[in-house]
Parts: structure tokens; C-alpha cells; sequence
């Protein structure tokens, strides 16, 4: 009898598990133990709906505003917002979406960047196919955007603003407070910021000084996959993109997890507490210097990339025949993004800051976690280096 994959003893899947280097956590993170236990937990005692009248409903819903009140304290803004969300990708459509359509009476203009996620590039596709006017902001080779070229296309009519703080596949880091700065002076327009990859490993709060509202992903800051939040100021609210039962203040219609906000909220602590930013930094650095002693390989965004993520591109070779010989040898990394690494296409990243044709198909991904160790980066270098020697012998 066939036994199907989904139906099979989980021992029998962690049986045949093997010991790997795992560095492909922009894709996802592997979820803490004591995230795990938390949920494990909160699904035991709060599993009433948090919005049944009766005590076991109350003391659920109790839990949900506390999670909320956390999240706002970590992130500086104790009398904003917090919209739960399945993830990135419904926190970013919530964003554009909902605050486009909210605020379409004072404008129809749009500003965002040509190296966005897929999941506010898309948003603002739908935008410009219901009438609103879309502007994209170009970045230079180091997938930095322009101040200056910011600056040109604010106008009275601009309503939403989004651009990542830190890109996910080449890592680059935005000028966010700069950008917030130029964004409220010279418009009225909402500015809302990807954190998705940046939350953890680089500063960034709603204070006076940051953004209006921003993404926030559980499973990139080894929390639980399924887990997210739009986060905003106590004053920006979007309009509702789903239709339901008026939970999350009727933003967000449907019955909430409270076990996914609690392990959020503790996950964001635990992130917002995480000291491992000098190692990725060091890492990064180490592999840097290793692979700039060859000359078949090139670093994107050297100077201006987060500390937990190194893109590399090879010359003349894809991508994915780094990451099968890599995986070979029991270390697991990405071409680019997930997205765009599974169905083969070329990155609109890559093609945004004009990396040499030679080197387009070539892009591997490196990206640190808390769970990666100094061995691990020597292992690493050492596999790297038996490979541009395979290379070198053609």
C-alpha cells in the first residue's frame, strides 16, 4: 500500500534529516524552541475566540491587546496600531492597497522603488488598473535610491510613499529616516516601509522621526510562518481590502490567532533584544575579503547591504549550479529571492541595478540567521574554494 507523503509518521520524515549549513534565512528562519513552546502553549489555554463574550473569550481577547501594547512599546510607538496579518506579503497589500483607496480624495499618486517585493509591486499594479497614478523610484548599482529623485516626485497629489528598508536579495539598505524626513516636509502623503527584512538586524521604529506604518514578517525573525502585521501611527488607518466580521477593528476581517500574535509579539522581543548583528557583520566581512580573491565572482551591493545579507554573482555560469554544488556539500543558500529563484526568471532586482551581463544568470544569495556559527563560515569558504577551482579547470 502507498503510503502519501502527508499521511506518513513525522519520525519517519525527521529520520531521514542530515545535518546542513543553513544559510538561506532571508528566505525563512528556523523557529526558536521557545517560540514553538509559546504557541504550543497559547493554543492550550487560549483557544476561546477572542471575541465570545464569555470569561474564556475575555481572557483570550485580554491576551490579544497585550501582544499589541508589546509590539507598540518594541517599536517606539505605544499609542499606534497593530493589524495582524497572515505575513509580509497581506501586511504590504493591506498597506497599499488600503491606504491608497482610504485616502484617494486627496490624491491619486503613488511613489515607490523598481526594487520592491513582489507584493507591493503587484499592489500598486492593481492601483494604476483602478486609476491611480504610479511613480517608480530608479536605484543606482548599489540598488540605493535617490534623495534627490525622491524629492522631484513628491507632489501635492501624493498619498502613499512605500520603499523597503532593506532589499531581500541583494540586501540593500534604504535611507528610511532621510527619506521620512524629505517625505513630511514636502507632502502629506503616507510613508509606509517594508521591515520585513531589516526588523532585528538594523534600527527602525515609528517615532517622529521613521515611517507611518510598517511590514512585519514572524518567520523571518525565527518566529512561525503564517504570522505578520501592519504596524502604524496612532492616526493612519487604511480601509479594509476583505470583508467580514469586524475583527482587528474591522481592518482585517476574520476570526484572529491569538497563539500567532502571541509568538509574534515574542518573536519581535526576542529579535529586538538579538546581539548576534556584529557576528553577521564579521561574517560578512569574512567572506567578502575570501571571495574577492578570486576573479570569477563579483559582491553586489558591497558597500551599502545589511549585515545578514551577501549577494554574490558568478560570470558565465548560473546561479543554480553554485547552490547544487553548495547543496552537495551539505550547504543550503538561494540564486536570489525565494520567489523568483523557484520559477527561474531573472530577477527584476538584478536587471534594476544594471549588474554586467556576463553576471546576470550567475546571482547566489547568502543570508546569516542566530542559528550560524563561526565553523560554519570556514566551512563555507572552504567549499567555495573547491569550487572556483572546478571552475578555473572548466
Amino acid at each position: 500500500m502507498m503510503v502519501h507523503f502527508w499521511t506518513a509518521p513525522l519520525s519517519c520524515l525527521i529520520g531521514r534529516m542530515k545535518y546542513m549549513i543553513y544559510f538561506d534565512n532571508s528566505a525563512t528562519t528556523k523557529p526558536k524552541e521557545e517560540i514553538l513552546s509559546t504557541f504550543v502553549q497559547a493554543n492550550q489555554r487560549f483557544f476561546a475566540n477572542p471575541a465570545s463574550i464569555h470569561a474564556a473569550g475575555r481572557e483570550t481577547d485580554a491576551l490579544l491587546e497585550k501582544t499589541r501594547e508589546q509590539i507598540l512599546n518594541i517599536v517606539g510607538s505605544p499609542d499606534g496600531n497593530v493589524i495582524y496579518t497572515s505575513g509580509g506579503t497581506e501586511a504590504n497589500n493591506l498597506a497599499l492597497l488600503g491606504f491608497a483607496r482610504k485616502f484617494k480624495n486627496r490624491g491619486r499618486h503613488i511613489i515607490t522603488t523598481t526594487i520592491e517585493h513582489p507584493s507591493v509591486l503587484r499592489a500598486v499594479e492593481q492601483l494604476a488598473r483602478e486609476g491611480f497614478d504610479i511613480d517608480y523610484l530608479s536605484v543606482d548599482e548599489n540598488g540605493v535610491c535617490s534623495l534627490d529623485e525622491l524629492q522631484e516626485k513628491l507632489r501635492e497629489d501624493t498619498i502613499v510613499v512605500s520603499i523597503m528598508h532593506v532589499n531581500n536579495e541583494i540586501g540593500a539598505i534604504q535611507p528610511i529616516e532621510a527619506c521620512a524626513k524629505l517625505i513630511h516636509a514636502k507632502s502629506r502623503a503616507i510613508f509606509h516601509v517594508d521591515a520585513v527584512q531589516s526588523f532585528g538586524k538594523l534600527p527602525i521604529t515609528l517615532t517622529d522621526n521613521g515611517p507611518d506604518a510598517m511590514t512585519i514578517s514572524g518567520h523571518k525573525i525565527h518566529g512561525l510562518k503564517g504570522t505578520g502585521a501592519l504596524l502604524s501611527k496612532r492616526t493612519v488607518l487604511p480601509e479594509a481590502i476583505n470583508y467580514g466580521g469586524g475583527q482587528e477593528h474591522g481592518f482585517r476581517n476574520g476570526t484572529v490567532s491569538v497563539p500567532d500574535a502571541a509568538v509574534l509579539a515574542r518573536a519581535m522581543r526576542l529579535a529586538a533584544e538579538n546581539k548576534m548583528t556584529s557576528s553577521y557583520q564579521k561574517w560578512r566581512e569574512q567572506l567578502i575579503e575570501h571571495i574577492e580573491q578570486t576573479d570569477v565572482a563579483i559582491i553586489l551591493a558591497k558597500d551599502t547591504s545589511a549585515p545578514h545579507i551577501l549577494s554574490v554573482a558568478f560570470e558565465k555560469i548560473r546561479g543554480e549550479v553554485a547552490v547544487n554544488y553548495f547543496q552537495k556539500n551539505d550547504i543550503y543558500l538561494s540564486t536570489s529571492s525565494a520567489c523568483s529563484s523557484k520559477n527561474g526568471d531573472l530577477s527584476h532586482v538584478i536587471e534594476a541595478i544594471h549588474v554586467p551581463e556576463h553576471f546576470k544568470d550567475g546571482v547566489i544569495r547568502i543570508s546569516f540567521g542566530e542559528n550560524n556559527t563561526d565553523a560554519e563560515i570556514e566551512q563555507f569558504k572552504k567549499v567555495y574554494t573547491e569550487f572556483i577551482h572546478l571552475l578555473k579547470r572548466g
